[in-house]
């Protein structure tokens, strides 16, 4: 199968997806259904990757096993988090704003264009599914960075789920663990885990022009939905975010500043 052909077939793939859950969000009317489907996505395309490819089956097995740890894990945990609770708040408020509207506003601004960012971050899985070069060193680099990435990201999200599970900590600010040395260990987790695909990918060569998936990441993370949506409003919520903001690395780990 080429290039081209891939490309073609994931986007396929990831359309049907985001439209499946698109309908399953107006039956239940609430688009936060998205949030577990959206690491799902990646292991469909993995998958897809993994059957239609016929590049290297190495390289093809170790991504889809990758992605798809990583994607249960994160969709367990979101739909854990999610279950029982009202719509998320950046949803609840364009329903809001939109009204009647929102059934198809929603079809754009959320399903469709979170298709559009999973094809693009999924990048390296598509490309390094097409021959080329077999497994080497580069992808054992890629697989430690991933390893690490995604322990960052599995135990920061333990350590603060299990800290809003205590009463006591409401309106506290989580400075323990992972969070001592970043206020978003499993943001950086996610970020190491991309990158750490992009790297097996980039071992067979075409995999190396999905560079834009890992930088898409990382712009996600840091600046639009990730740690800079959080932290948008966050210290009017936590007195204590502001000093937490001084001492501590907003996303690569390092030790706490003194003083």
């Amino acid at each position: 199968m080429g290039y081209g052909d891939m490309l073609l077939l994931t986007a396929i793939v990831i359309a049907g997806v985001m439209l499946a859950t698109w309908l399953v969000s107006l039956a239940l009317r609430d688009a936060s259904v998205v949030d577990p489907v959206w690491p799902l996505g990646f292991i469909a395309v993995a998958l897809t990757a993994l059957v239609a490819g016929d590049g290297d089956d190495g390289r093809r097995v170790l991504i889809a096993v990758l992605v798809g740890i990583w994607g249960l894990r994160l969709s367990f945990y979101l739909a854990k988090r999610n279950f029982g609770k009202p719509e998320d708040f950046r949803y609840a408020a364009m329903r809001k704003k939109h009204g009647a509207r929102f059934w198809i506003v929603s079809l754009f601004t959320v399903f469709v264009l979170q298709g559009v960012l999973m094809w693009i971050v999924s990048l390296p899985v598509q490309l390094a599914s097409v021959p080329d070069r077999a497994l080497g060193w580069l992808a054992i680099v890629g697989a430690v960075v991933w390893a690490i990435g995604l322990g960052f990201e599995a135990i920061g999200d333990w350590q603060l789920a299990r800290f809003k599970a205590n009463p006591a900590n409401k309106g506290q600010v989580l400075d323990t663990g992972l969070w001592r040395y970043t206020r978003h260990p499993n943001y950086f987790g996610d970020f190491l885990v991309w990158w750490g695909i992009f790297l097996i990918a980039a071992e067979s060569g075409a995999g190396a022009w999905g560079f834009a998936g890992p930088l898409l990441m990382t712009l996600l993370l840091v600046k639009v939905s990730g740690a800079g949506l959080l932290e948008k409003d966050i210290a009017t919520r936590r007195p204590g975010y502001a000093d937490y903001v001084r001492r501590t690395s907003g996303f690569i780990p390092r030790p706490p500043r003194r003083g």
